[in-house]
């Protein structure tokens, strides 16, 4: 976006406790869509799956910025989860393997782009599993953002 030819981005001066609020949000959100799905009606489940891997890429940039990183190399992994996850590892964050897996294989599918555009999308990951991830991640990184403030 630019203004009188200054380039900016939304978001771009968000605090790491204003992107985790923000992250609780999309959380909340995801899990009142995920009430919404129909059985054996897949495309009544992808509101559920954007939210809820929306959700997960706010905690871990909140993570991120909270680490010190700067907001321009969080914004430029793009929806790359895998990097995030990789990333949020090396400052500690402790994650199951079977998350860290499912994170890493969220990139790998493309599951953020297949959910948004594809209608009749192939490979998704399991509900229970994505569940599963929003709520460890949801979990863990409040906790390390808290751990890493009362550190300084």
């Amino acid at each position: 976006m630019t203004v009188e030819g200054q380039k900016f981005y939304p978001g771009e001066r968000a605090t790491a406790e204003q992107v985790l609020e923000l992250a609780r949000e999309y959380r909340q959100a995801a899990e009142k869509l995920v009430e919404c799905g129909r059985r054996r009606q897949p495309l009544s489940r992808a509101p559920f799956r954007m939210v809820a891997i929306h959700a997960v890429e706010l905690y871990l940039n909140a993570l991120l910025l909270a680490a010190g990183q700067p907001a321009g190399r969080v914004r430029g992994l793009h929806h790359d989860l895998g990097s995030r996850t990789a990333l949020a590892l090396g400052e500690g964050l402790q994650l199951r393997k079977r998350t860290v897996l499912h994170l890493e294989t969220l990139s790998k599918t493309r599951e953020y782009l297949l959910t948004r555009y594809d209608p009749e999308p192939s490979v998704t990951s399991e509900l229970n599993r994505l569940l599963a991830t929003l709520t460890e991640v949801s979990e863990k990184v409040p906790l390390w953002i808290a751990r890493s403030r009362a550190k300084v």
